[in-house]
């Protein structure tokens, strides 16, 4: 009897123990503040970073002398099938469907920028103070990104005092450029506005060439010309030219050069919502002085009083608040749609920008423009996409040679 007694336990001694191992207090426990990434799982396996472990179904027998331990090694292995569900519940809509998703960025940035020309416009013909305005649409942005980083959507990233002084040329040339833009849209049509911008192109490589220094080839300075041609005949026949809206395009040509010079010299590790987000302040307080000192005495003798006649209070706060938040939400996903896309994309998707605001701005506002204007708008164009096939392609050629 006492033998039999003695067999059973030994044999039942003898079985390998399943049990969940205790964990250490160096490990993932409630001492470190670190919840584990460890569920339960009803068939005894853990899920651990995405995969389960269970127990493998054959143990290897243990010798008698191991009978007395507590812990015996049982082999796990991975259970492929929730492996594999929990990948595919990781791919979202966004990783599964990159075009449609670039797409839609595309097609948001164009939205937002048709929209804010022609509400801008809107409101220069009831209210003709660009400096005021523009000094608008920064305040609106600037809450804006405040309201985001109160709320961690993007979180702030830290700015020092180098840092500062990298920003501060590329805010001013940003804001000199974004009122001297809105000085030309106030004074002429919008669509002659944009057809002088795409002079842009030409003073960028002037810029590369004469300042920077880099050799520019004579291809892209021949993809150039149709571009001057066009814009020259456009000008020459444009039916609401003026010389202030002329020279303000122009100066607000040479000033977002200076702003792209700048920015190379400003490379750093921030994120580009950060940066967009700083520069935008920095903008704020660089414009507002002009704004006091120009328009300031008008606006409070007549220039208010006459908008809210004409309009309402309500429509023209609301105009005011809606073309700022207009402008900085485009701005913001031009940018995030241009780093999802190569180079040739991003050439693409600026030519394409610029049809679609002087086509929308002259269905919407009626411009009569002449023929020559009309031949002379869509040369510049075309001279533009040429120009920027050809800069793209030669940017890939070297990011190739690098890789190399």
């Amino acid at each position: 009897m006492e033998s039999r007694v003695l067999s059973r336990a030994t044999t039942v001694a003898a079985l390998p123990k399943l049990f969940r191992p205790v964990r250490e207090s160096s490990g993932l426990g409630v001492s470190t503040g670190i919840k584990p990434p460890v569920g339960l799982v009803k068939d005894g396996g853990n899920l651990i970073w995405g995969r389960q472990l269970r127990p493998a179904l054959l143990i290897e027998p243990v010798p008698n002398s191991q009978v007395g331990c507590r812990r015996e090694k049982i082999a796990v292995q991975p259970c492929r099938a929730a492996s594999e569900s929990s990948g595919e519940a990781k791919v979202g809509f966004l990783e599964k469907y990159p075009a449609l998703t670039t797409g839609f960025f595309f097609f948001m940035w164009y939205f937002l920028n048709v929209i804010f020309n022609i509400l801008n416009k809107k409101i220069y013909n009831y209210f003709p103070y660009p400096y005021f305005v523009s000094v608008i649409h920064l305040l609106v942005g600037v809450i804006y990104c405040l309201v985001s980083w109160s709320v961690g959507l993007p979180k702030r990233a830290p700015i020092d005092g180098n840092l500062l002084k990298l920003l501060i040329p590329v805010a001013i040339c940003h804001g000199v450029g974004h009122v001297t833009s809105n000085i030309s849209f106030a004074a002429v049509a919008v669509s002659f506005t944009h057809t002088i911008k795409a002079l842009e192109p030409f003073f960028n490589a002037a810029a590369s060439q004469f300042i920077l220094g880099q050799q520019i080839p004579i291809t892209l300075w021949l993809s150039l010309a149709p571009v001057v041609i066009g814009v020259s005949m456009a000008s020459l026949t444009e039916l609401s030219f003026n010389w202030l809206g002329f020279v303000s395009a122009m100066i607000s040509n040479i000033s977002f050069t200076y702003r792209s010079i700048y920015s190379k010299k400003a490379m750093t590790g921030m994120d580009s919502t950060n940066v967009y987000a700083y520069i935008s302040i920095i903008s704020l307080f660089v414009c507002l002085p002009p704004a006091i000192i120009i328009e300031g005495p008008q606006l409070m003798k007549h220039g208010f009083s006459d908008a809210i006649a004409k309009v309402g209070m309500t429509k023209f706060l609301s105009d005011l608040f809606w073309v700022g938040m207009f402008y900085h939400l485009y701005n913001q996903l031009a940018t995030n749609t241009l780093e999802r896309v190569a180079p040739l994309t991003h050439a693409v998707g600026n030519v394409l920008k610029r049809v679609f605001v002087i086509g929308f701005s002259i269905v919407v506002f009626g411009n009569r423009i002449s023929t020559q204007t009309a031949i002379g708008t869509s040369i510049a164009i075309a001279g533009v996409a040429c120009y920027s096939f050809i800069k793209a392609k030669m940017e890939e050629e070297k990011r190739q040679k690098k890789s190399a």
